[in-house]
């Protein structure tokens, strides 16, 4: 487990890989007009959704395969066992949904905010993310196998056990957030900013932290998972561990 970092400077300006300076995330800017309340029932296959609100809705186990939403608002919806697989999520909030087994796989979200989300078992496998701020809330065993993540801010968040194995991450910064058990199996980091995590915890693939920035405090507690990786036995003078 790591410490929170300290002196944490802006991620524009800040050091990066060696020889280089580390571009920061760009966030979204997202500026809704005003809104239509949703008044239809269940969500519809390949559905096209623009400018509405959706506000305490049920989408339990509904079928949204594909759908596009656009210049939305969902809003305390409850989003357990939807089918979300290829959705277009594009210039809109979500803040308060929950849900466990949501699928959002090879779903693509642009200029997303989700706050104080409480999700869990979330498939998001070969989705593409492009400036995405992922606030507050708690995602549990969020699964990002594959994806490609562009311009995103994990910030103020709990992350357990998520899944970044033979994923792309690119300007993505970790800022106050909580991250357990991590997965970076054969994934690629460029321009990824932790100094700033409040936690870290990498399980598996502790390896493919080039490209990634982190601080001299988290240099430290990561020392023995780096020295496992590397085979590294690490004894003191009289041979004890």
């Amino acid at each position: 487990m790591v410490r929170r970092a300290a002196g944490a400077t802006d991620g524009a300006g800040g050091p990066g890989r060696a020889g280089g300076r580390l571009k920061g995330a760009r966030r979204p800017e997202v500026r809704l007009p005003p809104l239509e309340p949703h008044e239809g029932s269940a969500l519809e296959p390949d559905g096209d959704y623009d400018g509405l609100e959706f506000r305490d809705s049920d989408f339990a186990g509904q079928d949204g395969g594909g759908a596009r939403f656009m210049d939305c608002a969902l809003t305390g919806c409850a989003l357990d066992e939807t089918r979300l697989h290829h959705a277009r999520v594009l210039d809109s909030v979500l803040t308060g949904v929950r849900g466990v087994g949501t699928d959002l796989a090879e779903s693509a979200l642009r200029d997303v905010e989700l706050v104080d989300a409480r999700l869990g078992g979330v498939q998001m496998h070969g989705s593409v993310l492009e400036r995405v701020l992922v606030r507050g809330g708690k995602i549990d065993y969020l699964n990002l196998r594959k994806a490609r993540l562009k311009d995103v801010v994990f910030e103020g968040c709990v992350l357990v056990e998520p899944d970044f194995g033979g994923a792309r991450l690119e300007r993505v910064e970790f800022v106050d957030c909580v991250v357990k058990g991590a997965d970076l199996t054969a994934a690629t980091l460029v321009d990824v900013d932790l100094r700033r995590a409040a936690e870290l915890d990498v399980a598996r693939g502790v390896d493919r932290l080039a490209g990634a920035v982190i601080s001299p405090a988290q240099l430290l507690d990561l020392a023995p998972v780096l020295a496992a990786a590397l085979g590294v036995r690490v004894l003191g003078e009289a041979g004890e561990v």
